[in-house]
């Protein structure tokens, strides 16, 4: 009895330890067959700043993305380009490239500056060919935003007539928010309209395109032609310009399509 019960001691124990030694091995396989999420990193467009993307990058963290909102300086298309491409080499490992409005411009110049961008993603995104300017897409919109001008050191810069910002900019959001974006807006130098894009990252890198049917900043048909121009996958939603305030689910989805999707 007693030789018994040492031989089932002794079983026991082997089998625990053989448990302790392959489990750290179990563990390194899956941390090693687990798919890294790609960092999403976020370019805030004219008339606007990183906070603008605060409810999209809330659902994103849930979701398990790493997430980046660049200061986009709005300086103009060459210096913003070689802003942005200097966070995106800083940062390690895949990445999805989102651009709002003229934030569209830079992503698709940045797109090709780090082999590690797998994805752009247009939201209500301006998407010129090379040699084309803002300016040159922006006057193809029916109505025009109303501007007002203000001489800089550096130039001029223009912004949103606040009287006029809710209706141009964020006719789907409630007016004591629309007040708070108008306030806080950024001016854009006029740089931005004048320098010409040098590259064009949507034809080696997959692209997104999100529509936005309510935009009075850039006009359906002008975001569809850039985006079938693109090759994007292209989806709409009733929106504002602003959509990433007043429709963040439906920016998210957009966003976490391409980064599931891309390669």
């Amino acid at each position: 009895m007693r030789n018994r019960v040492l031989r089932r001691v002794a079983l026991a124990v082997g089998a625990l330890a053989l448990i302790g030694a392959t489990a750290p091995s179990v563990a390194l396989a899956a941390g090693e067959t687990s798919a890294r999420k790609p960092t999403v990193v976020l370019v805030h467009g004219a008339w606007a700043d990183s906070s603008s993307w605060s409810p999209v990058m809330e659902r994103l963290r849930k979701d398990g993305y790493p997430v980046r909102a660049i200061a986009n300086p709005l300086r103009g298309l060459t210096s913003d380009t070689a802003y942005v491409n200097s966070y995106l080499a800083a940062i390690d490992g895949p990445m999805v490239l989102v651009g709002h409005s003229y934030g569209g411009a830079v992503i698709t110049n940045s797109g090709v500056s780090d082999p590690d961008v797998k994805a752009l993603v247009y939201i209500a995104g301006f998407i010129p060919a090379k040699g084309e300017t803002v300016g040159e897409l922006a006057a193809k919109s029916p109505t025009p935003i109303p501007l007002v001008s203000t001489e800089v050191p550096d130039g001029t810069e223009v912004s949103i007539d606040p009287d006029h910002f809710r209706d141009a900019f964020a006719g789907d959001v409630d007016k004591t928010t629309a007040a708070d974006l108008a306030a806080a807006q950024r001016p854009a130098n006029t740089r931005a309209v004048t320098d010409a894009g040098v590259e064009e990252a949507y034809r080696t890198v997959p692209s997104w395109s999100l529509i936005t049917r309510q935009d009075h900043a850039i006009a359906p048909d002008v975001q569809r032609f850039m985006s079938k121009r693109a090759g994007a996958h292209i989806e709409e939603v009733s929106a504002s310009h602003a959509v990433m305030v007043s429709r963040p689910d439906a920016v998210t989805r957009v966003i976490e399509d391409a980064a599931r999707n891309a390669r």
